[in-house]
């Protein structure tokens, strides 16, 4: 029997694992028929299970007793990576959380494999850490160590716009100068590379990539912005204390309103700190909301609430963020144009990597043929504009919003390991 092998695109977001059937890629069903899967891991604490995916989510928002933990990715090449924390009697490192969800996505491989699968290529963002090569290749080196406890032997690592492009490429017919445009839940990636049917066939490619950026901004940095903007002032952000000498301080509000943070007010020294902070704010109804928030676990209930208002804006004009929890029952309006207002430094920074990923290139916007679009950020109507604005001529190509890199990473796979 032939070594198995498989592609894994561990995302902030959402996961996939590709495979190649009959010559081509394929997308591994993670759960149930879905092909992708949440990249959500919830510690049940009633009966002592470790769910994934959509099960996790519905068990939590079910409000089972036990721990959600999502967007960790994102902790990957940062202070957050070495820190342990605590699920029942057990303490886990983050990484080690990571593991176990690598560890189920390699249970699903090897099952639809039929054996142990040891060889594998692990999708990566272009940047992990914006501005720091080393907490960078600390990140790779994290999400390496922790894939190889799971058994894989033979690792190896694309760039993930890169594996967007090996999607698209097995789709053409004619050679394309395409700028490949992955915008997923953590980071935004681009890469420009020439793509044909003949150079597919080639094993090394490094001189058809001409050039590769990324930026750590993503769908969690825009539910965070959004939520900070628009749902934080209704628990107390930016109001002031009695005195009125200042405002409240921030951070918990930051913390809440963000992914792979909100667990870290679950312990009793964050409570302590809050019921101070009530005690010194002018607004001390609003306080009691937070606390509200926080005694019953619903950090990650409110944020899931914020993303979907998020998607709702793609094709609405405005949505509602709605909490009803006993001691804290509030709606905050959110409109397509507040939510344009709140991203609008974040889009125009992902612009510039994408004009300046064009200048590494030495291509004019002309020179682009096609953009070829995947990741769920790509949805977001502003984001879209201000990217595909600075190639106007090209042909626009929506890839698998949540499959492409997978597929790639497959193909990849298949060039290494085949």
């Amino acid at each position: 029997m032939r070594p198995a092998f498989g592609g894994i695109d561990f995302g902030t977001s959402n996961s996939t694992v590709g495979v190649i059937e009959n010559g081509r890629p394929h997308l591994v069903a993670l759960e149930d028929n879905n092909a992708t899967l949440p990249s959500a891991i919830f510690f049940n604490f009633e009966d002592g299970n470790t769910l994934f995916g959509r099960r996790a989510i519905s068990d939590y928002t079910d409000s089972v007793e036990g721990r959600l933990m999502r967007a960790l990715k994102s902790v990957l090449g940062s202070s957050l990576a070495h820190e342990k924390t605590r699920i029942q009697a057990r303490t886990l490192a983050f990484t080690d959380i990571i593991g176990l969800f690598l560890a189920h996505l390699k249970a699903r491989l090897d099952s639809h494999a039929g054996q142990p699968v040891e060889n594998v290529v692990l999708g990566r963002p272009v940047r992990f850490v914006d501005e720091d090569d080393t907490a960078d290749a600390d990140a790779q080196s994290q999400l390496e160590k922790a894939a190889r406890k799971q058994g894989f032997k033979h690792i190896d690592f694309q760039f993930e716009p890169i594996a967007a492009a090996l999607d698209y490429e097995h789709t053409l017919s004619r050679e394309e100068l395409a700028l490949i445009v992955d915008m997923g839940g953590g980071t935004s990636d681009f890469s420009i590379v020439r793509v044909s049917p003949e150079r597919s066939t080639t094993s090394d490619r490094k001189g058809d990539i001409l050039a590769n950026r990324g930026i750590h901004i993503g769908g969690t940095d825009f539910d965070r912005l959004l939520s900070i903007a628009h749902v934080m002032p209704e628990l107390g952000y930016l109001t002031p204390t009695k005195d009125g000498k200042r405002n409240l301080p921030a951070g918990y509000f930051v913390d809440l309103a963000t992914w792979q943070r909100i667990n870290l007010l679950y312990t009793p020294k964050a409570m302590l700190d809050l019921r101070q902070i009530r005690y010194e704010a002018a607004r001390a109804d609003l306080v009691d909301r937070l606390i509200e928030v926080v005694e019953h676990r619903f950090g990650h209930a409110l944020a899931t609430k914020v993303e979907r208002a998020k998607i709702a804006l793609t094709d609405q004009n405005e949505a509602r963020v709605e909490v009803a929890l006993p001691g804290a029952k509030f709606s905050a309006e959110l409109t397509k144009q507040g939510l344009e207002d709140t991203i609008r430094n974040e889009v125009a920074r992902v612009t510039q990597t994408v004009a300046d990923t064009l200048a590494d290139a030495g291509v004019r916007p002309a020179d682009i043929t096609a953009v070829f679009l995947t990741g769920g950020s790509t949805a977001i109507p502003m984001a879209r504009r201000s990217i595909l604005g600075l190639v106007p001529d090209a042909k626009v190509v929506q890839g698998d919003a949540f499959g492409s890199v997978g597929l790639g990473l497959a193909l990849d796979a298949h060039r290494k390991f085949g």
